[in-house]
C-alpha cells in the first residue's frame, strides 16, 4: 500500500469510528455512556450475620477510589449520572479442606448486592450480587489475616462491581 493510501484509510476510520460509536473508551477500556458526567457511590450498609465494624466504610470508599482513577466521571454526593449502592450481605468463614477430621484449609468470603443506576441509558442498570473469596491455611489466626485478605476480597469484589458497569461482561 502506499502512503496517501494508508492516510486515506486512517481517515476514513476515525470518520466511521466517531460517527458509529455512542461510547467513550478512556484509557483503562472503560465503556461509559458520553451523556453521563457524574458517579454517585452510596454508603453500603452491612447487613451480613457478623458485621466487620470497618467494612462498610472500606467497601465504600474503595469503590470511589476505583471509579475515579478509572473513568472521567466527577465523583458527587447525592445521585449522580451513574449511582452505586449497595449492601454487604455475607462476611464468613468456613473450612474448605478436611483431612483426618480436621481442617486443613479455612475460606473467608465476602458478599455484596449492588444496585447500579444509569440515569442517562435505563438499559445499562443492574442489580446482582458478587462474592469472592480467598483461603488460609488453618493454622493460621483469622484474626493475624484478617485484614490483608479483606483487602484482596474487596479489590476483586470491586473489580467485579466495576466491570459489570462499564466493560459490559
Amino acid at each position: 500500500m502506499n502512503r496517501n493510501a494508508v492516510c486515506i484509510f486512517v481517515l476514513l476510520l476515525s470518520w466511521v469510528s466517531q460517527g458509529c460509536f455512542t461510547f467513550k473508551l478512556t484509557t483503562k477500556d472503560a465503556s461509559i455512556p458520553t451523556e453521563a458526567k457524574t458517579v454517585s457511590v452510596q454508603y453500603f450498609q452491612n447487613m451480613a450475620r457478623i458485621v466487620e465494624p470497618n467494612l462498610s466504610q472500606e467497601m465504600t470508599d474503595d469503590l470511589k477510589d476505583y471509579i475515579q482513577a478509572n473513568t472521567r466521571l466527577i465523583l458527587v454526593n447525592g445521585a449522580g449520572d451513574l449511582d452505586f449502592e449497595g449492601n454487604i450481605t455475607g462476611y464468613d468463614v468456613r473450612p474448605v479442606s478436611i483431612t483426618s477430621e480436621v481442617a486443613a484449609q479455612n475460606r473467608f468470603t465476602i458478599s455484596v448486592k449492588v444496585r447500579y443506576t444509569c440515569s442517562v441509558k435505563e438499559d445499562m442498570d443492574y442489580e446482582a450480587s458478587f462474592s469472592r473469596y480467598e483461603d488460609f491455611g488453618a493454622n493460621e489466626n483469622f484474626e493475624d489475616v484478617k485484614t490483608e485478605l479483606t483487602d484482596k476480597i474487596l479489590k476483586l469484589l470491586i473489580e467485579d462491581i466495576f466491570n459489570k458497569a462499564f466493560v459490559n461482561w
